[in-house]
């Protein structure tokens, strides 16, 4: 039988987020209210509010609280906002994102993470999420524009086609850097003159990969 989180555990959570800096306090609800250990595999239960990553199916994993929070908090997200995430995982960060904005697009290159994800945000309500079974780099024409864009999964670089779904004044949230190393979390704001570009901390994610992965 898995183990499940004890109280000590899930009340240190929030005071850790806040002693390293989280301070929005609507992330921070969010991040309260979206049950973490039904996003970890049964085994892991026990460790789902440790501030720590966590392997999932297909080689995957879901990202340590505070990066969750930290990303989610530089997005700056409104009510009314549009968002895309690249790399579902497990769908930990989209719950978080559904709490703070209208809708979320998340796409995930492999079909067993995207189905699992799909029934589990269906479960707990979260219905203004889509989950979407496709290529990270390659988003369809049909799905439009965003106001924010949060990629889960480390790219070499920053594509063009990915900018270009930005809103004016949109935010992008991005690990850049090589597959298999650390990678430099960055921020991009598109303005009227193009794109702000800011380098905020040093993070490790799985790399993004295009095209959708063979069956696992």
């Amino acid at each position: 039988m898995a183990a499940v989180p004890n109280p000590p555990e899930k009340m240190m959570f929030q005071l850790t987020l806040r002693r390293r800096g989280i301070s929005d306090q609507a992330v921070l609800r969010a991040m309260e209210e979206v049950p973490r250990e039904v996003f970890v595999d049964p085994a892991d239960r026990g460790y789902a509010y440790r501030d720590s990553a966590l392997g999932i199916a297909c080689g995957q994993t879901i990202s340590q609280p505070f990066v969750v929070a930290y990303m989610t908090e530089q997005l700056q997200l409104q009510r009314q906002h549009r968002v895309l995430e690249i790399g579902t995982g497990s769908g930990y960060q989209a719950a978080i994102l559904s709490r703070l904005c209208s809708h979320v697009l998340t796409v995930e290159r492999y079909r067993t993470l995207a189905d699992a994800a799909r029934m589990r945000l269906q479960k707990l309500g979260y219905d203004n999420v889509e989950v979407l079974l496709g290529d990270g780099y390659d988003i369809p024409p049909g799905a439009g524009t965003f106001d924010r864009i949060i990629v889960t999964a480390a790219m070499e670089q920053i594509p063009e086609a990915l900018l270009e779904r930005l809103e004016p004044a949109g935010i992008l949230i991005v690990p850049v850097g090589p597959h298999h190393g650390t990678q430099t979390l960055v921020r991009v704001v598109r303005t009227d003159a193009g794109f702000d570009r800011r380098e905020l901390v040093d993070v490790r994610f799985v790399p993004a990969l295009p095209g959708i992965a063979r069956e696992l």
